[in-house]
């Protein structure tokens, strides 16, 4: 991946700006913009003909790149952006991912981006540049991991945004750098989810974890193994694990921010590297997309990296719990009932409805932290793919001041949740005659039934479950999203600033 430099100046003359491409909004209405009008003239109306035409619309998303006849520019990006004056957050996320996208289709490796005549909102500015160096970012990421012959990486090396008058330089590019911490984030999430399980196992996590922990001076990582979980008393965790040659870990995260005094939030990510269903086996087809039942962890991982990256002024606290769902004569058995750290007794009817098995053990040790917060995101269940599609993903919380937190950290990055219920008449349906509580539910709402369960595990502490299940990945074309990194961050980072 190319290392890009993001900046912000002020831009008086366009005449005196080089560059291998300047990007230029274009409202529907066709009408130019103060860079759009100087250039015009310069190029002998070249873009008044072109309108002219027909063939461009201005239509959100809609790009076209063309040659300039100036000295300075050497291609000029237009970029459509609909509505003049009616752009929302929706619309910015569209535009910043056809100039990403646009970008890569060239050979530029210097772009100056025309951003006041975009016309964005004042009190969405700086949340816009975030979103703009977070998408040009996360664009650069091209898997090449496990190919013969590595890909050839992407020209861009250099982003300068037109300053605003509405707003310091310095916090301008503060956004910048911030989403760009945001797009690697992304990326290595992306990378770890992709992996395929022969590599990306619990101990390769593991080992991933140190070497973040190596590389960021404020963060902290523990790894605890089977034996360790064993005292602990983690016989939920533990029975996933149980039918895999591979060991389960718990992988502890820790970053300081501030005072050590201050309760962390904490994000706990399932991290099942590959699930066959164990016993309860999954059918063939498409069992390979199991590798992403870890994007959960990878999303943590993401964070914690972006966090480190931008020294939030916060303290974060990240837990994997990282295992393998496999069948064999040592797996766990439907009808199996397993002893969680809480010390309340489990069910499992269903070895397929695993996540919840490492979750609520993992949310049982996060007590210790003495926590804020605490968020879990799993790729938990197919019945929030059902409810939700692959647009938003399922939130589920006990706080409802934490729930609006989120759910607004999702529309200002563009990483949008959507929250469900988990009412006291849902909690019925996971009753179990053998233990004190069922690891699937009965009678559907199976997201809200896993919430549920999870739930229980939660009491002690405000709580958000993130099912990631629609959002964590796709199958045409087939690869990881890094959904919610950008979520997470803008979550942590609005709470680190009211703090």
């Amino acid at each position: 991946m190319t290392k890009i430099t993001f900046s912000s100046k002020s831009i008086a003359d366009i005449e005196r700006v080089k560059t291998d491409c300047l990007v230029l909004p274009i409202f529907d209405d066709l009408k130019l913009g103060r860079f759009a009008k100087q250039l015009d003239l310069k190029n002998r109306k070249l873009l008044t003909q072109f309108f002219s035409l027909g063939d461009f619309k201005g239509k959100i998303g809609e790009t076209t790149s063309m040659v300039s006849a100036t000295i300075g520019q050497k291609r000029l990006l237009l970029i459509g952006c609909g509505k003049r004056n009616k752009l929302d957050q929706k619309d910015i996320g569209e535009i910043c991912n056809a100039i990403a996208s646009a970008l890569n289709k060239t050979a530029a490796r210097d772009v100056i981006i025309n951003w006041i005549d975009f016309n964005i909102p004042s009190k969405e500015l700086l949340s816009s540049l975030e979103l703009l160096s977070t998408t040009i970012t996360k664009h650069q990421y091209v898997y090449d991991e496990t190919l013969s012959k590595k890909r050839d990486s992407l020209k861009l090396k250099r982003v300068v945004v037109e300053s605003s008058p509405r707003t310091t330089l310095t916090s301008q590019v503060r956004r910048l750098r911030q989403g760009q911490a945001i797009g690697e984030g992304i990326i290595l999430a992306r990378n770890l989810a992709n992996l395929p399980g022969n590599i990306c196992t619990p101990s390769y996590l593991a080992a991933e974890a140190r070497k973040l922990a190596r590389a960021h001076p404020r963060l902290n990582t523990r790894i605890l193994n089977e034996r360790q979980m064993t005292n602990l008393n983690m016989g939920a965790l533990l029975s996933v694990s149980a039918g895999s040659a591979e060991e389960a870990k718990l992988i502890v995260m820790s970053y300081t921010g501030t005072s050590k005094s201050t309760p962390p939030v904490v994000l706990i990510g399932k991290g099942i590297t590959f699930d066959t269903g164990g016993i309860s086996l999954k059918p063939g087809g498409k069992m390979d997309e199991m590798k992403f039942d870890m994007c959960g962890a990878a999303s943590v991982m993401g964070t914690m990296h972006s966090v480190c990256k931008n020294n939030i002024p916060i303290n974060v606290v990240g837990i994997i719990a990282a295992a393998e769902n496999m069948p064999s004569g040592n797996a766990t058995k439907p009808g199996d009932v397993v002893t969680s750290m809480s010390g309340m007794t489990i069910e499992i009817l269903n070895t397929d409805a695993e996540g919840r098995l490492v979750l609520c053990d993992a949310l049982s040790y996060a007590e210790r932290f003495k926590p804020a917060a605490v968020i879990d995101i799993a790729t938990l269940t197919g019945a929030c793919v059902v409810a939700l599609g692959n647009h938003a993903t399922g939130l589920f919380s006990n706080d409802d001041q934490l729930a609006e937190q989120i759910l607004s950290a999702g529309i200002d990055s563009n990483d949008k949740a959507w929250r469900l219920p988990i009412w006291e008449e849902y909690q019925k349906q996971i009753k179990s005659n053998f233990a004190d509580i069922a690891n699937i539910g009965a009678g559907g709402a199976g997201s809200i039934t896993a919430a549920c369960f999870l739930a229980r595990f939660a009491k002690n502490y405000r709580w958000a479950h993130l099912d990631i299940a629609g959002t964590a990945w796709t199958s045409a074309p087939k690869g990881a999203t890094g959904r919610p990194v950008a979520l997470l961050n803008r979550f942590l980072n609005d709470r680190a600033s009211k703090e």
